[in-house]
């Protein structure tokens, strides 16, 4: 037995221990309540404006065991599955979007294990209300039909509206757009509509009313923020019309005519009245209620009344007649009435038209005859005119007024009773002219005023006029340009002028005369105004190409006007060139150019441009150039010195002869020529020392002579400024008061210029400058004899003024005389003056300064020429 016990016990040991190592313990939810987070999601509630995929709850649990867990979430079939879980973490996520008018509660079935056991559980989260939802109408918009004689404050209408929210914003108040123009008042909670206290309806005024009534809600929280919702709708309410309206008369006030050849049953007038009701109208019965005197009828129903007796039986000219108009009701009933005022008036019949009277009797024209320009407000005391209308009253009203050209005449009075004496009045007198209208023709016209037919009578007034004086002759133009050549022969027509006058008759004849200072070689025709020249008149251009004179045209009282006479004396080509003299002698230095100069008196161009051309050339015709339009005559440019003009000409004194042409440019073209002999010499060093030396090294260039000169100025300037400061302030220092002293001017030798390293009898003693004397001493006269049988001329007088002396500014031109030609040469310092002496011998030397000084004038002559 004790074997068996041992053997027993370890048996029922280890069947122990398997039974408690197989024990699991199901997993479980933390029930942390309805207001947590995490758990089981008992009694959760989640509002309905949540954002779809905000985490809303976290699912938390354990396992006895402690075995890690995971959680899990499912709805009952054919459930919208609002929520997701993740299965590790517990976090439940919103994955659709919640309304709670549509369900305010959702089952969820939540469930958690540990691997072995599962539990789950179901619960139920409650959807919470957000105001999201707007009231809606539930009987709106509508249309209402309401009696025009309902009462004030009356309820006409109940408007519902339903918000599907809770709390707030589940509630709704009514109110109305524009509350203060309406005619209607709404009570906010129970949306009964009603007419506002003191008001009424009127289908007179307006047949229908539009109301918007506004439905809004109590408010309430979406989002996190305060949200009022509210709607709107229309109630149109449609006035019926009741009968309170009394009849009411059309185009009133009412004015009647019985006129003299009215008869008994004629109408008069006829009234119009109209139901105030429109809405239902109800017809109209006439009748009078008094002033009728028993001598007028009228229709009850279409309101026409009439004459019962004859015009000249009617004991008033005005009848006040009030006629009633009467609503009757389709039982026959009399019911609202209106009555209204008609004002009837005996009058004559207007059977009369205005008629124009003269001196004979009835008139339609009337005739006069007076002079141009009367003055202004004159009486036409030829016209007697009276104007009459026969009948009485209104009828005999009228109005007068002129009718024509202009405002040349008035009439008085304007306005006529009856009848009037008609006066015209001059208006406008400068309009009155003989030479615009020589007779003006009006209408007088009389218009009555105030009545139906408006009668109107015309006159016609023909005033004649007779011309007076008034015009003075008037140019066509004012002022005339004319040309004409020169040298045309004495009386040729130069212009042709014309001037009219308006005026008729002798006043109308005009004359013409010249005067001025122009004139005197012109005359013109008094009667047909050619203006032609004096048969001993010769134009020149040269002498004078323009003419300005007035030319006067006057009638037969003295009356004129002017206008300016412009004449152009045409230049012809009617002067060949001409050399100064016909035999030149000139001294060339190679390198540097002479010139000659032609001149033509013709006044203008092309006729004075001047062309040069070498004719002929001895001993050899193809040593020299010249400038056509300068004149200036050089060497050719492969000769650059003597030697090889000697080997050109075997002659030792290389003077050579040029026969030149000067030729113009006009149209026949003219032409001399003079012979030119011309020395050729080559450029040598001047003797006399450095000023000799520099002359000639400065021959091209004489802004540089000009410079020294300025130099040496300037210098002698700043060396007396310095002697004169030192002066003043040696006295200032000695403080002393000098005495006033006279200052003595000795007489100063005039300046000379001349070289102090030659000798007196050098030939460079020609550049010798003299000072100006205060008047020019007589120009010589110079008579050049021409030999040149082509010239077209015998000979050619010309004056050379006296040359500028330095170092005084060189002396104003000499006056312009006519035909003459003053020929200057200017230069810088000093001109080499011509010697009216028989010509000395020169010598090579003093060929040599000629030629330098020559070429030096030439080129300063260039400069001034370019400055301009």
């Amino acid at each position: 037995m004790k074997n068996v016990k041992i053997l027993h016990f370890p048996l029922l040991f280890v069947f122990v221990h398997a039974c408690f190592a197989q024990a699991d313990f199901a997993p479980f939810f933390y029930d942390n309540g309805p207001y947590s987070y995490n758990g089981n999601m008992a009694l959760f509630s989640l509002s309905e404006d949540t954002a779809v995929g905000t985490q809303i709850y976290c699912l938390n649990g354990s396992d006895p065991e402690g075995q890690e867990v995971r959680y899990g979430l499912s709805f009952d079939p054919g459930s919208k599955e609002y929520f997701r879980v993740n299965f590790k973490t517990g976090n439940i996520t919103l994955v659709e979007k919640l309304d709670r008018e549509k369900h305010d509660s959702i089952d969820v079935l939540v469930s958690i294990t540990d691997g072995q056991s599962k539990v789950v559980e179901r619960v139920t989260v409650f959807v919470m209300d957000a105001n999201d939802e707007k009231p809606e109408f539930q009987n709106m918009p509508a249309i209402i039909d309401v009696l025009e004689t309902t009462e004030s404050g009356s309820t006409i209408y109940k408007v519902e509206a339903v918000d599907r929210d809770t709390g707030s914003g589940g509630s709704v108040t009514y109110f109305l757009l524009n509350p203060q123009t309406s005619l209607f008042a709404m009570d906010r909670n129970s949306g009964v509509l009603r007419i506002k206290s003191g008001e009424t309806l009127d289908y007179e005024k307006t047949k229908t009313h539009f109301v918007t009534v506004i439905a809004k809600d109590g408010g309430g929280n979406v989002n996190g923020k305060e949200q009022f919702m509210s709607s709107s709708a229309t109630l149109t309410i449609n006035v019926i019309d009741a009968q309170d309206t009394p009849p009411v008369f059309i185009g009133t006030p009412y004015f009647g005519y019985v006129y003299e050849i009215s008869v008994p049953g004629s109408e008069i007038f006829t009234v119009v009245a109209k139901d105030g009701d429109v809405g239902s109208p109800n017809p109209i019965q006439y009748s009078f209620d008094n002033g009728d005197d028993g001598v007028f009828s009228i229709n009850k129903t279409s309101g026409c009344i009439t004459l019962l007796t004859h015009p000249m039986y009617l004991k008033r000219e005005i009848f006040n007649i009030k006629v009633k108009a009467t609503e009757v009701s389709p039982e026959g009933r009399l019911l609202d009435s209106g009555v209204t005022t008609v004002v009837i008036r005996v009058v004559d019949l207007n059977n009369n038209p205005p008629t124009f009277y003269g001196e004979s009797g009835p008139q339609n024209m009337f005739q006069l005859t007076m002079y141009e320009h009367p003055p202004e407000g004159e009486i036409l005391r030829g016209l007697k005119i009276t104007v009459n209308d026969s009948d009485q009253g209104a009828n005999a009203k009228f109005n007068l007024r002129l009718i024509g050209p202009g405002r040349m005449l008035r009439v008085v009075p304007q306005t006529v009773l009856n009848e009037a004496q008609v006066t015209i009045l001059v208006e406008d007198s400068a309009a009155m002219d003989f030479e615009k209208h020589q007779f003006i023709t009006y209408k007088l016209l009389a218009v009555e005023i105030d009545t139906p037919e408006r009668f109107s009578a015309t006159a016609d007034i023909v005033i004649h006029l007779l011309d007076t004086n008034d015009n003075a002759p008037k140019f066509s133009s004012e002022y005339y340009i004319a040309r004409i050549p020169e040298n045309s022969p004495g009386g040729s027509n130069v212009v042709s002028v014309t001037a009219t006058d308006p005026d008729s008759g002798p006043w109308g004849d005009v004359k013409y005369s010249i005067y001025g200072s122009g004139a005197e070689l012109f005359l013109i025709q008094p009667a047909s105004g050619i203006i032609y020249t004096q048969p001993w008149a010769t134009l020149d251009a040269e002498v004078r190409s323009k003419y300005n004179f007035y030319v006067k045209a006057e009638d037969a009282e003295g009356k004129y006007s002017l206008a300016e006479i412009f004449v152009t004396v045409l230049d012809l080509n009617d002067h060949p060139p001409a050399f100064n003299e016909n035999f030149l002698e000139k001294t060339m230095v190679i390198g540097a150019p002479v010139r000659i100069e032609a001149v033509d008196q013709d006044a203008e161009i092309p006729n004075n441009v001047i062309e040069y051309a070498i004719m002929k050339a001895e001993p050899d015709n193809n040593i020299f150039d010249i400038n056509v339009d300068t004149g200036e005559i050089m060497l050719k440019s492969y000769i650059k010195s003597m030697a090889i003009i000697h080997n050109i000409t075997k002659q030792s004194d290389c003077t050579w002869s040029l026969v030149v042409q000067a030729r113009d440019r006009g149209q026949p073209s003219f032409s001399t020529t003079a012979v030119i002999k011309i020395d050729i010499t080559e450029a040598t060093q001047l003797s006399g020392g450095p000023l000799g030396s520099f002359l000639m090294q400065s021959r091209n260039n004489p802004l540089q002579i000009v410079g020294l000169l300025a130099g040496v100025i300037s210098l002698m300037v700043v060396v007396t400024v310095i002697i004169s400061t030192a002066t003043f302030m040696r006295n200032k220092k000695s403080n002393r008061i000098l005495p006033n002293r006279r200052v003595r001017r000795r007489k100063q030798d005039p300046w000379n210029l001349s070289n102090p390293f030659k000798k007196p009898e050098n030939p460079a003693e020609k550049f010798r400058v003299e000072e100006e004397e205060p008047e020019p001493e007589p120009e010589p006269e110079v008579i050049v004899e021409n030999v040149n049988y082509n010239n077209n001329i015998s000979n050619v007088v010309r004056y050379w003024p006296s040359p500028p002396r330095a170092p005084c500014p060189p002396p104003p031109p000499p006056p312009y005389i006519q035909g003459e030609r003053h020929w200057s040469i200017p230069t810088v310092s000093a001109t080499v003056a011509i010697k009216p002496k028989k010509k000395p011998v020169m010598k090579r030397q003093d060929t040599v300064n000629l030629a330098l000084v020559s070429e030096l004038k030439m080129r300063l002559e260039q400069k001034k020429m370019l400055k301009h």
